[in-house]
């Protein structure tokens, strides 16, 4: 099973300003989230932030902030329990709007279905508490869950890779960046391969 890039979406859980300084491996974390967020934005992956308490621990770091399409504030860990889910689902297309009498029945369009993106790529911190309470409430509503393994941490160490063992034996995907890339990729004949390369080595 290969990530989908036009079936993909990309969640960026909580690189706060007041909370990134405590973070094991902070630097090369962030450097892997951003990298996310430019692949995301090159290949068309629709990209989500999420913020804890912003008031706390302040917003996300600003070039975070700059990649994601709208950053949710939240005060439950689970961005889930705050209406994430909502924002990944696709809307239901309207119905067509006019007097139904208006046409035949044949000569009436169908409105097509919109394409569902229920492959769910997500990275942040920490990665034992609020990465990983979203993380399973997505797979618990049914997204297939895709967790950026170096692009994710903890305030330890121990912390980090116990919320790894947890969400592997739960059903997630355990991937790295690059993987992340490639697969979105396909192949080095893909129109942006150039840039993406540029991005990831």
């Amino acid at each position: 099973m290969l990530l989908d890039a036009s079936q993909s979406q990309l969640v960026l859980v909580d690189y706060q300003a007041k909370l990134m300084p405590a973070i094991f491996e902070a630097e090369a974390v962030t450097r892997n989230a951003v990298r996310l967020g430019q692949l995301a934005k090159l290949l068309k992956v629709p990209a989500w932030g999420t913020e804890e308490n912003p008031s706390g621990l302040g917003p996300n770091l600003p070039e975070i902030r700059a990649l994601c399409l709208r950053t949710l504030s939240k005060m439950q860990f689970s961005a889930v329990e705050e209406g994430l889910a909502e924002w990944l689902r696709t809307p239901t297309p309207a119905a067509p709007r006019g007097n139904a009498r208006s046409l035949p029945k044949h000569l009436q369009k169908a409105v097509p279905a919109a394409e569902e993106r229920n492959m769910i790529v997500i990275a942040g911190c920490e990665a034992h508490v609020c990465l990983l309470q979203t993380a399973l409430d997505l797979i618990e509503d049914e997204f297939e869950v895709w967790v950026v393994t170096d692009a994710c941490s903890s305030r330890t160490e121990r912390n980090r890779d116990a919320a790894f063992d947890r969400l592997a034996g739960a059903g997630a995907e355990l991937v790295t960046t690059e993987m992340v890339a490639f697969e979105w990729l396909r192949g080095c004949e893909h129109p942006a391969f150039r840039e993406a390369l540029a991005l990831v080595r």
